[in-house]
């Protein structure tokens, strides 16, 4: 009876739905499914910030519309965390937009500068909403394979001058999911430089910003010049176990972040100002939680590593994020659901990331410790087989 639009006919099942469909028939019919799929936070949102959304959502001036960038509050606590954790200065009147989740910011920018014809330049594997946000705009992708011999970084060297010409937007996220690999600042100033000389913008994705293991990551900001061409994505969702909470923001150049304003001005009426005033309290309370959180992810990361290199399974040890890409010798999706099928094992397949995720499958470590015992033993008895 009713036509779709040819453009939402190009946009593909979203792919971890898809998965959670197969997880979800299984458990229907009682089996126990460990789930290694979705990177979805199994920690609670620590105690002081669900205290402070209590007390906020009784204020009645926070039960009106939310109109504009966010409060200046919440603004102003994103602005000195960044100067608090980075030493760097954004302007919280001019250089910041609150966002209903990053990824609601990050689907929504291309809707600013991108017209039918022009090209997102797009890492992959990678997060599928930069592809499907340019796609929405009207622009077309053009995939940048991250490679694991060159550390999973892209070579902006190899991309034809034709493409570079047409190019509007560089999406970069760091750190990285799927692969859990970090960008060095040789890299990042390459970038950079990059972007100015060709008049890109960098949509820098740092959702995963807080999760690392060894080493700090690289602040895009700490670049000289990067807040001429960045604007930085970026979320309370992963640091603090809020995913369901719905909120981020946006951060960097003043005239990417006021378009990105006028675009949800036109879409959205704000994000919930009780759910701000309580990502006023993640920010500056205690980071007791973070820092636990971190150790934890950590644990889970070399125990995962331990039981799946004695299976024989290849892999690079991840620096941060909370998510592991094994290598593997088949069909990802195959391998997939092999794993699924007689290990009721939930896992995502590289492929879905785009094609030089083929090889790989990712594993998110959302799940206790003694989950990912079961996992490795219910493994082991597979290839035993």
């Amino acid at each position: 009876m009713f036509e779709i639009s040819e453009r939402l006919k190009k946009i593909p099942p979203y792919l971890f739905v898809e998965i959670d469909k197969k997880k979800k028939k299984l458990l229907e019919k009682g089996e126990d499914v460990i789930d290694f799929g979705v990177g979805d936070p199994d920690m609670p949102t620590p105690s002081n910030i669900i205290e402070a959304m209590k007390k906020a959502v009784e204020n009645p001036k926070f039960h009106r519309y939310p109109f504009g960038k966010g409060t200046k509050e919440f603004r102003k606590a994103i602005s000195d965390f960044y100067k608090k954790n980075y030493d760097v200065k954004i302007d919280p009147d001019e250089e910041i937009c609150v966002l209903i989740g990053s990824k609601e910011g990050i689907s929504h920018f291309p809707l600013c500068f991108i017209n039918p014809g022009d090209v997102s330049l797009v890492p992959e594997p990678g997060y599928p909403v930069y592809s499907i946000g340019t796609l929405i705009a009207g622009g077309e992708s053009y995939f940048l394979p991250l490679k694991e011999e060159n550390d999973f970084l892209p070579d902006l060297g190899k991309i034809p001058d034709e493409i570079v010409r047409k190019a509007k937007i560089l999406y970069l996220n760091y750190p990285n999911n799927p692969t859990g690999s970090f960008a060095n600042k040789d890299f990042l100033k390459d970038v950079i430089n990059f972007c100015k000389k060709n008049k890109i913008i960098l949509a820098y994705d740092a959702a995963y910003s807080e999760i690392y293991f060894e080493e700090k990551p690289v602040n895009i900001f700490s670049i000289e010049g990067a807040k001429e061409v960045t604007i930085e994505f970026n979320s309370l969702s992963k640091t603090y176990n809020m995913t369901g909470w719905r909120i981020g923001w946006a951060c960097g150049n003043s005239f990417l972040i006021s378009s990105l304003a006028k675009i949800k001005e036109n879409i959205d009426s704000g994000t919930f100002e009780a759910i701000q005033f309580a990502g006023i309290e993640a920010l500056t309370g205690s980071q007791d939680s973070v820092a636990k959180m971190r150790e934890i992810y950590k644990k889970r990361r070399d125990l995962f590593a331990d039981g799946i290199k004695k299976l024989g399974f290849e892999f690079s040890l991840p620096k941060g994020t909370f998510y592991f890409w094994v290598k593997i010798k088949e069909n990802s999706i195959k391998f997939v659901d092999f794993l699924l099928e007689n290990g009721k094992i939930v896992a995502t397949p590289g492929v879905g990331f785009g094609p030089s995720g083929e090889g790989y499958v990712r594993f998110s470590l959302t799940i206790n410790e003694s989950k990912i015992k079961e996992a490795i033993e219910r493994m082991k008895k597979i290839w035993a087989k």
